[in-house]
């Protein structure tokens, strides 16, 4: 059942046809950073021009109700300007997906994207043409506004979203030959546009994928009907993420899936036994021992 049938089930209402993103665009800058009131009126502007970007663009063949569309939010933050009209920082974004019968929606992604370097001048429209790269920025947002695709159709059929990472694959190869940064394999680390993608297209991380769906269809979908039932496939859907862990311990796509369910599960774990918390939390420290005094909270 894929996920346009499966939100048809979530909510009933009038046909009102839409976009897939209902995504939130701001722009901050850093506090050290003095800027005028041109380069201020600047940044309004393109967050109306970005919204109307991730908004407005028809990102897949499906038809989205209105109450359908996908939250998301992406904040860019200038930390600083090397020459009029080009901007560089960090880019956050953030994808919520709803939970069966309920008016909850659970953090699906959320991801801090350090090599934001992009031009932009006043009037200047920003579009995404497939399978061209126009500029850094368009192509920035493109590839977010597919990986959240990817990653909400993961979450509602297996492997869903193969198509939409796909794309943001396509984009990193088109982006290759711009000498921006976050698109090459070569750049120092493994936490870049490149890496994000490509790790999760590999066979390595099809266990995280199945975690996604597990997690989500399997566990939190059905917790209003039976919260034993929801609960123990959580934990079957985050124990898949072990021989993840152990062929690429720290990865940036399990840490950040693992910090979208952090404070989740401490909720959701806070009216079970002594031994299913204890046995959720030494998974997780398993899974993710850097963080492990935060799923020792859960104990608490």
């Amino acid at each position: 059942m894929n996920r346009l049938i499966l939100l048809l089930l979530f909510s009933w209402g009038s046909i009102a046809w839409a976009q897939e993103l209902n995504c939130k665009v701001s722009i901050i800058k850093e506090a050290s950073l003095e800027v005028n009131s041109t380069e201020l009126e600047i940044f309004k502007e393109l967050e109306l021009v970005l919204t109307e970007l991730m908004n407005n663009t028809q990102w897949t063949k499906d038809q989205f109700k209105t109450e359908e569309r996908i939250n998301c939010n992406i904040q860019l933050q200038i930390n600083k300007i090397p020459t009029a009209g080009t901007y560089s920082g960090a880019l956050q974004v953030q994808a919520t997906r709803p939970v069966f019968n309920s008016n909850y929606n659970t953090l699906l992604f959320n991801y801090r994207d350090e090599d934001l370097i992009f031009a932009y001048s006043r009037n200047t429209l920003v579009t995404y043409t497939p399978n061209q790269f126009r500029d850094n920025l368009s192509s920035i947002m493109a590839y977010y506004a597919y990986f959240i695709l990817g990653m909400d159709y993961d979450s509602f059929s297996k492997k869903g979203g193969s198509k939409y990472f796909n794309e943001c694959q396509q984009i990193v190869s088109n982006a290759q030959s711009s000498g921006a940064p976050g698109w090459k394999s070569s750049e120092q680390g493994k936490r870049n546009r490149f890496w994000l993608v490509d790790n999760v297209l590999q066979a390595a991380f099809e266990p995280l994928r199945d975690c996604n769906f597990g997690y989500h269809r399997q566990g939190l979908d059905v917790m209003y009907d039976d919260k034993v039932k929801g609960k123990k496939a959580l934990y079957e859907a985050l124990n898949k993420l072990t021989p993840v862990v152990q062929i690429r311990p720290n990865s940036p796509n399990v840490v950040n899936y693992l910090l979208c369910k952090r404070d989740e599960l401490k909720k959701i774990l806070s009216d079970s036994e002594a031994k299913e918390k204890t046995d959720f939390v030494t998974l997780l420290k398993r899974l993710d021992p850097s963080n492990s005094s935060k799923y020792q909270e859960i104990l608490e």
